[in-house]
């Protein structure tokens, strides 16, 4: 899918977002005054909207588990074929885990403060939970009753006696639980390493393969977004009422903020004491840069334009350009990292299920390696953070309820991303430098 094509649905789904959310607006307003009005809406949320949605929502549920399991395990395979690039890929993998994992953390911060999810009072907090999942409730008492976590409740939650069983579906969720797959990808993906160059080739494609065909799925439930978003708007705003709108407002403004300042602050913290240059200055040269991220919500889009102006303006050696910016399009997520732990987090507020702190340590771990596995896939995070709803014990139909404002924050965090790594790039290549490599 070309980025004018993502581009043109993007802003379909966009206008479907303002009409459902105005129309279900609208219906409340008078619906005060003609109860029959509001009644047949909620009936037509319930018998049309809902299952528009489902039918949306599913097939990216379909692709979770291949989806996951292939983007990861073909990160490993291709991680073998830079180990003699060694200081250049330390530097460059080291730097991409703490990017990632700071922006994750200051999305966490954010959330337990502002607390979003929260402001909906008890009772909004009921439908949603009987609206979304007919298991709501358990999954609230389930993770009130969470054992103590301790060394084997550890080694129990990423390696299960029943493998496939864990990821296949098991009490906790119907999604599964999406730890257990990651190890074994990550696991699988380390054995291919070892295997003759020829068959680790084949191997490489045959996952290529899936996650293109996982990626093929995805496109085919964003063609129906356009229709499936306002429907489920206009479905929660009919059922809910206006709190929900007051909440995802603070939650959109909460994440844009923290990308922002992940962006801006952090990354201007690195320039400064980490590759020795002037930030101000730093961000006017990449300007180009942030704005095509911004405008088109692709990484890949704006990687030719970040490549050209890390090696004509900021001066980086064309073979560190080559390498991290490439690696970092796919790799170096931190916008995105941000954003998965944040939906995360909101939808289990609005659903009352405590994240306690190891539970958010853990939170940051998953969103740090899905970010990694769904970076090259448009609207491939939201497949994985179903999976990590579901891996947390929250209804995975909860996504429903930012999917509308998806868009909003999309542009905001691929420019984060995009961001990102013109930083990284400039880091490693003050750190070549400096060793003599460059």
């Amino acid at each position: 899918m070309s980025a004018d094509v993502d581009a043109k649905l993007a802003n379909r789904i966009l206008l479907g977002l303002v009409f459902g959310a105005v129309a279900g607006t609208l219906v409340l307003l008078i619906g005060g005054a003609v109860p029959a009005l509001l009644d047949g809406a909620k009936w037509f949320a319930t018998t049309i909207c809902d299952p528009l949605g489902q039918v949306f929502l599913r097939m990216l549920f379909f692709v979770v588990i291949p989806l996951v399991f292939a983007s990861l395990a073909n990160g490993v395979v291709q991680l073998g074929e830079l180990a003699h690039l060694g200081p250049l890929a330390g530097r460059t993998f080291t730097l991409f885990f703490l990017n990632m994992t700071i922006a994750a953390t200051l999305g966490l911060l954010m959330m337990n403060i502002l607390q979003p999810g929260n402001r909906l009072d008890e009772e909004t907090s009921r439908q949603l939970i009987a609206e979304y999942s007919g298991q709501a409730q358990q999954h609230v008492q389930k993770s009130a009753e969470r054992p103590a976590m301790t060394p084997a409740s550890v080694v129990e939650m990423f390696m299960p006696r029943n493998l496939f069983g864990a990821f296949v579906g098991n009490e906790r969720s119907r999604l599964g639980d999406v730890l257990p797959l990651i190890v074994f990808a990550i696991l699988v993906g380390a054995a291919g390493l070892s295997l003759p160059r020829e068959r680790r080739q084949r191997f490489q494609d045959g996952l290529e393969t899936v996650t293109d065909l996982m990626t093929g799925i995805v496109h085919f439930a964003l063609k129906l977004a356009p229709y499936a978003v306002p429907a489920m708007i206009f479905s929660v705003i009919v059922k809910v009422g206006f709190d929900i709108i007051i909440a995802l407002g603070l939650f959109v403004l909460g994440c844009v903020s923290m990308l922002l300042l992940h962006l801006f602050g952090t990354m201007s913290i690195w320039l400064k004491f980490l590759a020795k240059r002037n930030p101000v200055e730093f961000f006017r040269d990449i300007k180009d840069v942030l704005v095509t991220a911004f405008s088109t919500s692709s990484s890949s889009a704006t990687l030719p334009a970040a490549l050209a102006v890390s090696r004509e303006r900021l001066g980086v050696a064309p073979s560190t350009a080559g390498f991290v910016l490439p690696l970092g399009t796919t790799m170096n997520m931190s916008g995105t990292a941000l954003y998965e732990g944040c939906v995360v987090l909101f939808v289990a507020q609005v659903f009352g299920v405590h994240l306690g702190l190891i539970d958010q340590i853990t939170l940051v771990f998953l969103s740090v390696l899905s970010a990694v596995a769904v970076a090259a896939i448009p609207g491939g995070s939201l497949p994985l953070i179903a999976g990590l709803l579901a891996t947390f014990g929250i209804p995975p139909e909860g996504i429903g309820i930012i999917l509308g404002v998806d868009r909003i924050l999309d542009m905001t965090r691929t420019m984060t991303n995009v961001g990102s790594d013109v930083v990284t790039t400039v880091v490693v290549d003050a750190g070549q430098k400096a060793a003599g490599h460059a």
